[in-house]
């Protein structure tokens, strides 16, 4: 039986696959450290958690509206002007499960095929197939090391063209943990605030941040009126498992979003959605604890990798990932992580799996105990001394 040829440009998430070698080998009796996936290993709060049991228990098991149920569309939008600065609306809002499908309805409702959609590289890989799947044209921009893995106004607006019809901003980022400083994005408003452009900014990581505010393009002048934020509960209260995101939006675009989530979805689960109410509004200690610890991982990670020879990491500012600089080992860095895997016992991700940009550099993602970075970290060296793996 034949397939739709557009299947054929549909990408992967290199995190899940890698996942299920380290599982089969651990059901060999491997023992595996995974630094793969990146998935907080804290549990849902437990406030969070008696509310979802509130929630079913008073009926909420049936459908509700595309959009998102009307009070938690008005506690999205609240959040979001306090944390922003910006304001917004109810009827901005577009409440999702999970945030992956604001990536993809804000491609599908604003580019057509032929067109050009800028977004970085390395970067989450999604963004990457989602364009390709459509037709458009990827034009990636690089994020260079010696930037701190942030955005380089000049190389951006040498790629704008009359066709550029999308951005996609990410910061803190996936993989590397660098952010936009306030004034590169201050710049990057300056660039697209009259062009005929979507900006697709990828906040899902705001909240795990060690120094520093966090910034959004919205906070500039004209860039509330073209620009998508995406965000969700995933990474910020430990929920991945419970699906749930939204995207925040002018009027018009939420329309049409609501519309692809009528077509796609119906709606978002209803008693996830008042759990995660009850997320952005109650306590948030427990954020705070989780960054903190993430905190002390990213510095126990980095140290650690630093020490072992032929090894350079920037210590990140966001997000839990590190990433590594391993190119002085002359090794292509796919074979690396496999062979990290298979004869380390070290599950980590190869920086192509991000893009080209990522050529050299391996991603661990630091959301695992101190105890299990250190018996990774002593893996490694063990793995890169036996090999003779030296610069």
């Amino acid at each position: 039986m034949a397939f739709a040829s557009w299947m054929s440009r549909l990408g992967t998430e290199t995190a899940f696959e890698v996942l299920a070698k380290a599982r089969a080998l651990e059901a060999q009796g491997r023992q595996i450290v995974h630094l793969e996936i990146g998935e907080p290993d804290f549990d849902t709060p437990k406030f969070i958690c008696d509310a979802a049991v509130d929630a079913l228990r008073s009926g909420y098991t049936h459908y509700g509206p595309s959009a998102g149920l009307p009070e938690v569309r008005e506690a999205i939008s609240a959040y979001v002007t306090q944390t922003r600065g910006v304001d917004y609306g109810p009827e901005n809002v577009v409440v999702t499960p999970g945030a992956k499908p604001i990536i993809f309805f804000g491609l599908i409702a604003c580019v057509e095929p032929g067109d050009e959609v800028i977004y970085p590289d390395p970067a989450f890989p999604i963004y990457e197939s989602m364009v390709n799947f459509l037709g458009a044209k990827p034009v990636p921009l690089r994020l260079r090391e010696e930037r701190g893995f942030s955005v380089d106004v000049d190389e951006l607006k040498s790629l704008l063209t009359d066709k550029t019809r999308f951005l996609i901003l990410n910061s803190p980022a996936n993989p590397t943990g660098g952010t936009i400083p306030r004034e590169d994005l201050a710049a990057i408003a300056d660039l697209v605030r009259e062009r005929d452009l979507w900006v697709l900014s990828d906040e899902i990581y705001s909240r795990i941040l060690y120094e520093g505010e966090h910034h959004s393009i919205t906070q500039f002048p004209g860039m509330k009126e073209k620009t998508i934020i995406l965000d969700g509960h995933s990474k910020t209260y430990a929920m991945t498992g419970w699906r749930l995101g939204y995207g925040v939006m002018p009027v018009e675009l939420a329309n049409h979003m609501t519309r692809l989530m009528t077509n796609s979805n119906s709606c978002c689960n209803v008693f996830v959605q008042r759990a995660g109410m009850k997320a952005l509004q109650g306590p948030q200690d427990e954020v705070d604890a989780m960054v903190a610890e993430f905190k002390r991982r990213r510095d126990v990670i980095v140290d650690g990798l630093n020490a072992i020879p032929g090894v350079q990491c920037l210590r990140p500012k966001g997000a839990f990932y590190a990433f590594p600089n391993v190119a002085d080992l002359d090794v292509p860095t796919r074979q690396l992580a496999s062979d990290l895997l298979e004869k380390a016992g070290v599950a980590c991700l190869s920086g192509t799996a991000f893009g080209p940009g990522g050529d050299g550099y391996l991603r661990f993602s630091y959301a695992n105990s101190v105890q299990n970075i250190e018996t990774a970290l002593s893996r490694i060296r063990g793995y890169f001394e036996e090999a003779g793996l030296r610069p």
